[in-house]
């Protein structure tokens, strides 16, 4: 760490295919650390979910590294079709929650438009041999064969890491789900799209208790859609929602059995002098994240990020701008679709720093203590071990300084959506279109 609380960060792995020609499905589509920060797991456009897991030589080396290696990798969703509706379903992993370790067997919930699946992964290194019953290959044996007793042993074999599917829960959304979050109790979680919230029970498949409800009687009237969901990390009656309108509401489940009606409200009001076409869609959030002590929450929208305190509901405490210097790009942003990214946002372990991603494989680390902000990119041409990172600058006119780059030189189509960092050390994984980017404190 430096002096100040800062962070300096160098880069210490890099996971996936180097080479430039990308397939569609392997585009990395979520990133998420589990809750003590030994495994990371991705999903990505393929239906896909790689778990990496901590190197342990890396946790006790001097001074401990940021390294994972692959532990596990699984389909976990598969393209669908839904006749009833001519719709194809893609398989592409939206999101991925991790359960709390409650033995040496691992659960994650993963969703993709559609489906969520509840997945076990477990370890396997020893194998039973020498039943009575059947053959070692498993075939039945019949009784008149068996003329002795045999006492099963215990033989050690292999580690094998399998992953099975526990539990389906599907058929409830109508529309595409955005968000699911675990709650606290560990038994209920909540799955979201663009109208409905559901509340599941991890233990019961076939219902769900709808929570939120915005559908209008007459779509001609949908003025808003929900963006993002997720519960509070303490109270398992409070989560709030997200909406394209810039609102984020906090919810509790103990006031209504149906959640229409908020406890709370946050929304900024929009200031008149950057009041222009695009103002709607610019402040429609992307992403809400609550803080691990959960007093505060961090929403991000298409410029800045902004941090509320859950007992002020009138403007947030806290703006950070994360490319202010887009707001005269706007327009050829519209038409490249580029306004509608929808980039995520989190935390660090003590909620004193934040981090969001942005275009040209760029991505902000805010620190609330200092107040100070860096630009770091996950650019290939860094991929030797300890390569400190160096701050970017983006120049938006006038003369171009040495180690800037111009804002109109950025590429677009290299964006950072989905950032994660470690709960406890500052190791952050960023994804790079099919590249995982592993950074670390200085050494």
């Amino acid at each position: 760490m430096a002096g100040n609380g800062e962070a300096s960060w160098c880069f210490s792995q890099i996971k996936g295919a180097l080479d430039d020609d990308v397939t569609d499905a392997d585009i990395i589509s979520c990133v998420e650390f589990n809750h003590d920060g030994e495994l990371l797991a991705t999903g990505d456009k393929g239906g896909r979910v790689v778990i990496f897991q901590r190197d342990p030589a890396s946790k006790s080396a001097n001074p401990r590294r940021g390294e994972y290696n692959v532990y596990s990798t699984f389909q976990s969703h598969e393209p669908e079709f839904d006749y009833l509706k001519s719709l194809e379903i893609e398989e592409k992993i939206n999101k991925i929650r991790w359960l709390h370790q409650k033995n040496p067997v691992h659960f994650l919930l993963s969703t993709n438009d559609k489906t969520v699946k509840l997945w076990k992964v477990s370890e396997r290194d020893k194998s039973f041999e020498g039943y009575n019953t059947k053959e070692e290959n498993g075939l039945i044996r019949d009784p008149q064969n068996v003329t002795a007793l045999r006492v099963p042993s215990v033989k050690q074999v292999p580690l094998m890491v399998e992953a099975s599917p526990r539990r389906t829960f599907a058929n409830a959304h109508t529309y595409h789900i955005n968000s699911i979050s675990v709650n606290s109790d560990q038994e209920t979680f909540l799955s979201a799209d663009d109208l409905r919230i559901n509340l599941w029970h991890l233990e019961v498949v076939n219902q769900s208790y709808n929570i939120v409800d915005i559908k209008p009687t007459n779509m001609e009237e949908l003025t808003e859609v929900i963006t993002a969901a997720e519960f509070h990390p303490t109270e398992c009656n409070v989560f709030v929602y997200s909406s394209s309108k810039g609102t984020i509401r906090l919810c509790d489940m103990r006031s209504a059995a149906l959640c229409d009606r908020h406890s709370k409200q946050f929304e900024e009001p929009e200031n008149p002098t950057n009041r222009s076409f695009f103002s709607e869609i610019i402040s429609s959030i992307s992403d809400v994240k609550l803080s691990n002590s959960g007093r505060y929450m961090i929403s991000r929208d298409y410029l800045s990020i902004k941090v509320w305190d859950l007992h002020m509901e009138t403007k947030p405490i806290e703006t950070y701008p994360v490319h202010e210097y887009l707001r005269a790009k706007l327009c050829s942003l519209y038409e490249n679709d580029c306004i509608f990214d929808k980039f995520e946002c989190c935390w660090n372990g003590k909620d004193s720093s934040i981090m969001t991603g942005s275009y040209n494989n760029f991505f902000r680390v805010f620190d609330r203590n200092s107040k100070k902000d860096v630009t770091l990119e996950a650019s290939r041409d860094i991929i030797k071990p300890k390569t400190v990172l160096k701050p970017r600058k983006v120049c938006t006119g006038g003369k171009r300084k040495k180690d800037e780059i111009s804002v109109d030189c950025l590429d677009f189509n290299k964006k950072i959506l989905h950032t994660a960092w470690h709960p406890e050390e500052n190791i952050i994984a960023v994804a790079a279109t099919n590249n995982l980017f592993i950074f670390q404190d200085k050494f």
